[in-house]
């Protein structure tokens, strides 16, 4: 009963997380379930060890991902408001999952906190439409770097900010869009060459 509750109060506390800082926050409800699970199919998740979640905001692709991965799976999630880290910490006592209260652009650092070098999936719902535009840069340079030759960077977004600034980063985007979740998000995949640093 009680994890129900928790459940059901999500939209609230994402609401509210909105309404305190909307240049962080993508949107004023949570994502859908269709959604979070197109994400993790053009991600490829299925077969990821390493998954790093940008912006977990109240988690529910956090939860979606937790519940697909494998015992020796690991997942960091990076986030930048603190009460939403709280939540996690509170909602998801799960020893595959690292947070991280901090900066999208150190993702190096999340993931040595974590014990990790790369990550198969980096997969992102912050708003790169209302970021800093050398923030922006810098998150999508770092998520490149991390990602092993192969990996995916997978962005759900409901404007088409993070396309502008990915590919001259990561090269051209596969686009799949959706009327699945309100307000309708589009996903970008992007690869990272198979080419190792």
């Amino acid at each position: 009963m009680n994890s129900q509750r928790r459940r059901s109060d999500r939209p609230l506390q994402f609401l509210r997380g909105f309404l305190k800082n909307p240049k962080e926050v993508g949107s004023v409800i949570p994502s859908s379930r269709f959604l979070t699970r197109r994400v993790l199919q053009c991600g490829d998740a299925a077969s990821a060890r390493v998954i790093v979640e940008l912006g977990p905001g109240t988690g529910v692709l956090t939860r979606e991902i937790l519940e697909l991965m494998p015992e020796d799976g690991k997942l960091i999630a990076v986030e930048l408001l603190p009460e939403f880290v709280d939540l996690l910490h509170r909602s998801y006592p799960d020893p595959r999952l690292t947070l991280y209260n901090g900066s999208s652009a150190d993702l190096e650092k999340a993931l040595a906190e974590a014990g990790e070098a790369q990550a198969d999936l980096v997969v992102s719902g912050i708003p790169f439409s209302t970021m800093e535009r050398g923030e922006g840069r810098r998150t999508l340079e770092a998520a490149k770097r991390v990602l092993a030759p192969g990996g995916r960077f997978v962005a759900y977004q409901f404007r088409s900010a993070v396309r502008r600034m990915a590919e001259p980063v990561f090269g051209p985007a596969e686009t799949r869009s959706g009327f699945w979740n309100l307000p309708p998000m589009r996903i970008y995949t992007f690869r990272r060459d198979t080419t190792p640093a």
